[in-house]
């Protein structure tokens, strides 16, 4: 497996899709719209978190940043999407989905097969101007959950050293 080049992109306005409504897409949902994207959630059900994201994150102009869609991945539905994100608990429907994407030269993250992932979502530190992104690679999430939540307290400390 390759090791993938970090990158960091303006994620103002850009459209995301995250098909499944569980723990997973809540967790990327909440952080794609501190980050500005506009984000729409396909699944039949959504976990609450997601229901109470949805009403409390409208931009200026009244638009909804997320929108929750209720239905099952419909396959041909994908066109403006700047990255998607495969999260259903349907290993099948995960690898329609990713067929789907590579097939439009959509990035795609599918949450359950590293393999089948052009782009991994790090753990995320931020301290003002400053954003730290972490990954494995895939191979091992708790490591990189770790090593995260240690940054988080580096910078903390930082901080309280340097006020």
């Amino acid at each position: 497996m390759n090791t993938y080049f970090p990158v960091f992109l303006d994620m103002e306005g850009k459209r995301i899709r995250i098909f499944g409504g569980g723990e997973i897409a809540a967790r990327r949902a909440k952080v794609l719209l501190e980050f500005g994207a506009y984000v729409t959630v396909t699944a039949p059900s959504v976990r609450k978190e997601l229901e109470e994201l949805a009403q409390t994150n409208v931009d200026k102009l009244r638009s909804e940043r997320l929108t929750l869609d209720y239905h099952l991945y419909q396959p041909g539905r994908l066109t403006e999407e700047a990255f998607v994100f495969a999260a259903t608990d349907d290993e099948q429907v995960n690898i329609a989905i990713y067929r789907e994407c590579r097939h439009k030269g959509i990035p795609v993250n599918v949450a359950s097969d590293k393999e089948k992932c052009d782009f991994y979502f790090p753990g995320i530190v931020q301290d003002g101007d400053i954003t730290i992104g972490v990954t494995s690679g895939g191979k091992d999430h708790t490591k990189a959950a770790e090593v995260t939540e240690k940054i988080r307290r580096q910078i903390s400390g930082w901080q309280e050293e340097n006020r």
